[in-house]
């Protein structure tokens, strides 16, 4: 059963990379670089300092931190524990796929951080701004998605990598929303 959901998983990979073109390559590099969000993080942190001020404005970065370290790290326990190849990284598939922008990523993959931080940063801030702004949550989701898809486009990681980054950032998200409201709560900030 594992062995066809990964045969799946490699076929959905080079399926869903082969349909990008160098009209695009651009566009998903621009998605996919982590500074490209720098705009859209100090946009957030403006709306938290407007719903919240500055005091929890702060606090509300502290728990963004911890929650970036925890995504990260299980990622890198998940990478190490099951040692699965980045598709570029595996020379059985290597050749099927676009390499698109030429740098390929540590050796293993399963999971994506891209994934699983953007994702997360999208669920704690869309949980937490959902009362004064609408559609913030859906446009955030939105955004992570494009992420999320950004790295099978780049060929980078396969579409199980990407789902289960997506998993563990919205129960991160999820969670240290929780937290950090049960904190401002306890601590009366």
């Amino acid at each position: 059963m594992i062995d066809s959901l990964i045969d799946k998983d490699i076929a959905l990979l080079i399926y869903l990379n082969n349909l990008g073109t160098t009209n695009w390559d651009g566009f998903w590099l621009f998605i996919s670089n982590k500074f490209s969000a720098i705009p859209l993080y100090l946009l957030l942190l403006f709306f938290t300092y407007k719903q919240f001020g500055l005091k929890k404005t702060f606090v509300s970065i502290l728990f963004v931190v911890l929650l970036i370290v925890a995504a990260d790290q299980t990622g890198n326990l998940f990478k190490y524990g099951f040692k699965r190849l980045r598709p570029c990284h595996n020379e059985d598939i290597s050749h099927l796929i676009r390499l698109v922008g030429g740098r390929c990523g540590g050796l293993y993959g399963y999971f994506s951080a891209h994934a699983a931080n953007s994702m997360a940063i999208a669920v704690f801030f869309g949980l937490l701004l959902k009362s004064k702004l609408k559609y913030l949550f859906s446009i955030l989701i939105i955004w992570a998605l494009m992420v999320s898809y950004s790295r099978i486009y780049l060929g980078v990681h396969f579409p199980l990598d990407v789902l289960t980054g997506m998993l563990f950032g919205l129960i991160y998200g999820t969670l240290f929303n929780v937290f950090f409201k049960a904190f401002l709560k306890k601590f009366r900030i």
